[in-house]
């Protein structure tokens, strides 16, 4: 049964909180907990203790809103970095410490400075090598505790049609291609981004997902917005962003043999599946949809096995989340003094607000809904709203960035300009 108290938990507070009760139920080992929640098992053992005596409001941890007393002071964190980058360039974090320390007398430990550094995306001079040795990873023991997906760009049609993308994920303990499966034109964030909406709405949330490295799921550009250089840090991808939301732990596959089993998957299908379009005689995208469609239920009744552990793992959405909006492409932008946004060639009007406010000025959030359609929100507040703009297949807009070259001539320039006369 729902709880209303769930609508004042963070997506965090949520997850912990299904994790202690499937704990209670045992449903779920310490150690399985722990590696769901990326806590140590004496940690979780501690959280569930609480739990037990205070109920949600163990949850929400003590110091919550307050400014860490020993918080080291941003002049100095930004000493760091800059020393680090600059004067002790290529020196490992021990050493780095110990020089700060000794040269310019900055009392911090090396567990600041590599926090710190991470955090600067300044990477370690000399990263701990992985071990050689590989071997067959075990499934999860239940469904729902993680999702592996990918796309499969290949001749679905065979000559009868045009070249199509098949993107899909399958649950790891059970095998099952799970609902939102679709074949798009390429691989792109829109196709991910339905798959999660589809499958948060018929399974609800895996607690992981194992990708591999697409554009769409991870920055491989160096390009960097005005925003992020003052930030430090690149934005995510517009699938990044819903995960991130959705409090969906992110797997990255370092190379095509780490995610086998979707692999494998797209192995089973290029040859079933094409079977069966061919018999079907499809020839355009719809119909390959219509066929993938009324086939996804034939095969998972013949490929799915039983998981190791009969209890759910799948984490339902709570109610209130909008998955319309949070799996959509999101924008920041300006509304102008005739209270229209005007973004990727798309002029949004905004009406007027309670008792005729305007929001001339105001920045707001812009969503493109997976249907082509506009949402306005101001904060949480939905403000306008428009009809699909475009009948092709909907594609991420493009944001103006500044290139790696341009960045490192702002930086040269800062560089030089203190010492200029």
């Amino acid at each position: 049964m729902y709880d209303e108290g769930m609508e004042l938990m963070t997506e965090r507070q949520w997850k912990v909180w299904d994790v202690m009760k499937r704990l209670k139920a045992r449903s779920l080992t310490t150690e399985e907990a722990a590696r769901i929640l990326d806590l140590s098992a004496r940690h979780v053992r501690r959280v569930r203790r609480d739990v037990e005596k205070r109920g949600k409001a163990a949850l929400v941890h003590g110091s919550r809103g307050r400014q860490a007393s020993n918080r080291t002071a941003s002049s100095v964190r930004d000493q760091i970095v800059a020393l680090r980058q600059g004067r002790y360039d290529g020196f490992n974090d021990t050493h780095f410490t110990e020089k700060l320390r000794e040269d310019e007398h900055l009392e911090v430990s090396r567990a600041t400075v590599q926090r710190l550094l991470r955090g600067a995306k300044v990477a370690a001079a000399r990263p701990r090598r992985p071990s050689k040795h590989r071997r067959r990873r075990d499934r999860r023991a239940q469904a729902g505790l993680m999702a592996l997906w990918d796309g499969s760009r290949h001749d679905w049609l065979e000559g009868r049609g045009p070249m199509l993308c098949l993107m899909g994920a399958i649950d790891d303990a059970t095998g099952e291609l799970l609902p939102g499966a679709h074949f798009v034109e390429q691989e792109c964030a829109a196709g991910y981004l339905r798959v999660l909406r589809d499958i948060g709405r018929h399974k609800g949330l895996p607690h992981s997902l194992y990708m591999d490295g697409h554009g769409s799921l991870f920055r491989n550009d160096g390009y960097w917005t005005l925003a992020e250089e003052l930030r430090g840090e690149q934005d995510p991808t517009h699938v990044g962003r819903a995960l991130r939301a959705l409090e969906v732990e992110v797997i990255r596959a370092l190379s095509p043999q780490a995610k086998g089993r979707v692999e494998r998957l797209w192995g089973t299908l290029q040859d079933r599946l094409c079977s069966e379009l061919r018999l079907a005689q499809a020839r355009t995208h719809e119909q390959a949809n219509e066929v993938l469609e009324r086939y996804r239920s034939r095969f998972n009744a013949r490929f799915t096995v039983e998981p190791r552990e009969a209890a759910s793992a799948w984490r339902a959405v709570r109610r209130g989340v909008d998955l319309d909006r949070l799996c959509a492409f999101y924008y920041e932008a300006g509304v102008g003094n005739d209270n229209a946004v005007r973004l990727q060639g798309v002029v949004l009007d905004i009406p007027p607000g309670p008792g005729g406010r305007s929001y001339a000025r105001a920045r707001v959030e812009v969503r493109q809904l997976l249907d082509g359609s506009w949402r306005v929100y101001h904060g949480d507040q939905l403000v306008a709203q428009q009809a699909p703009t475009t009948l092709a297949e909907l594609r991420a807009g493009r944001v103006r960035k500044r290139s790696a070259e341009s960045r490192a001539f702002r930086k040269g320039v800062g560089t030089i300009s203190p010492s200029l006369p």
